[in-house]
Order: structure tokens, then C-alpha cells, then sequence
């Protein structure tokens, strides 16, 4: 895993930027800088994991993988959450994979610190259970989207996702890897994206996708983005708005 000279502060990760002043001053110098390339896999499906990652400009997708290799996202996580809950939920690992599927850097706790530190604070504890009561919101969410709502509009909510979670209103993604995050053909990621192109609401050209028009893209989406966006602003008021 290369690195670089951090970019981003650890704390632009919400869930750092939350920490109690003597949490934090603890957990600084464990905390490891991390180039987060886009397909870089953190972790796959029944590994135990050595680290958490707390990313800052970069997002993670959870990928269920089936037997036969087709996979689809249960959820994101960006500079508002952790990668790698089990680890503090008593699991040591999941049937999950995870996946970078915006580029960029995040930070990251060795496993061993991390239970350590759940369990030491109070204030640890609290935040990383509300967090992770807000993620099973989005994965429960995307579930029902999945089945329920058609592709354009699971399209849609993804994207408002990814947005909420990066600076900018400029995505970089190959067809390739939107299709596996939902779980259709290339050829179904393209046609939707190319109609929300021609109702002006984004422009699609092969691996970047730019968002014009915002209002647009969530008066199109289906109910499922506004659900998990209540979600995590009810449960997390103290963090920086997602």
C-alpha cells in the first residue's frame, strides 16, 4: 500500500473529529496514514482483519460476494464512518468485502487498538454503536431499494450517497465497478446513466460521472436516500453533517 504526504487531516473523518480531546490525543499516534487507490480490496470476505480504516476523501463500497463470483454494495462508508466494524461488534471478520470505489487516502488503527479502545472508553463505545446503527439503516435500506425500486432510481440514491461523501460534484468510476456495487450488467449502469444524462441531471462519459443537478437527482431517486440520510443525522447531530 503506497503512501504519500497526507492530503487531509485525520479529523476531516467525522468520526476522528468526534473523539473526545483525550480519546484523541491517545489515538493520534497510532493512527497510520493510507493511500486508498480506487479496486484496492481492504479486506475480503472472511479474513480477520488487521486494521480499521477511517477514510477522509476516498470512499469504501461493502460488497457482498456470492459463490459464483456476482457480487452487489450492502453499503458505503466515507469520510462519516469506519471500515471494519466486526472488529468491535465481536466478529474479527464478515462475509462482506470491501472495496475503494472512489479513490483517495484515509487513516488507519491496527485491530488490536481499536477493541482496546472500545472497550476502555465510554465515549468510544457510544459513537462507534451509533454509527453502526446508522450503517445497518443503509444496508437494511438498500436492501428493500434493491428489490423494490428500479434501476434508475437505485442509480440515483447511490449517487447521492457517494456525493454526500466527497467534495466536489465529480465522481470517478469504471462502468465495470458501478455495476458490481448494483449488481446489474455494465450494459444496465450505462443505459440508466445516459438517461439521467439526457433529463440533464448528470454527465456520463466512460469511468467520470459529474452531478448538475442535485435537486434534480433527488426529486428522481426513490424514498431510500432521504430514509438513511434522516438516519445518520438523527443518530450522529455531534458529527459534521453528511
Amino acid at each position: 500500500m503506497p503512501h504519500s504526504r497526507p492530503s487531509a487531516d485525520p479529523r476531516s473523518n467525522h468520526l476522528l473529529g468526534a473523539l473526545p480531546d483525550a480519546d484523541w490525543a491517545r489515538w493520534l499516534p497510532q493512527l497510520e496514514h493510507v493511500d486508498m487507490p480506487l479496486g484496492q480490496v481492504l479486506y475480503e470476505s472472511g479474513v480477520s482483519m488487521s486494521h480499521v480504516y477511517f477514510p477522509t476523501n476516498s470512499i469504501v463500497s461493502l460488497l457482498y460476494v456470492m459463490e459464483d463470483g456476482a457480487s452487489a454494495e450492502i453499503a458505503v462508508v466515507g469520510n462519516e464512518g469506519i471500515v471494519g466494524i466486526s472488529l468491535f461488534m465481536g466478529g474479527e471478520s464478515t462475509p462482506s468485502r470491501a472495496v475503494v470505489q472512489s479513490a483517495g487516502e484515509g487513516w488507519r488503527l491496527r485491530s488490536s487498538t481499536m477493541k482496546e479502545e472500545f472497550s476502555r472508553s465510554s465515549a468510544v463505545m457510544h459513537l462507534m454503536l451509533r454509527y453502526t446503527q446508522a450503517l445497518i439503516t443503509q444496508m437494511a435500506q438498500t436492501a428493500v431499494c434493491n428489490r423494490h425500486h428500479t434501476l434508475d432510481q437505485q442509480l440515483c440514491r447511490w449517487l447521492l450517497l457517494s456525493m454526500d461523501r466527497l467534495k466536489g460534484n465529480e465522481l470517478v468510476m469504471t462502468q465495470e465497478l458501478i455495476a458490481n456495487m448494483l449488481g446489474v450488467r455494465r450494459e444496465g449502469v450505462t443505459e440508466a446513466a445516459l438517461k439521467l444524462q439526457h433529463q440533464g441531471l448528470i454527465r456520463y462519459a466512460r469511468g467520470h460521472i459529474t452531478v448538475l443537478d442535485r435537486p434534480g437527482l433527488e426529486g428522481r431517486t426513490c424514498e431510500c436516500y432521504a430514509v438513511v440520510k434522516r438516519e445518520y443525522d438523527r443518530l450522529l447531530p455531534d458529527l459534521v453533517a453528511v
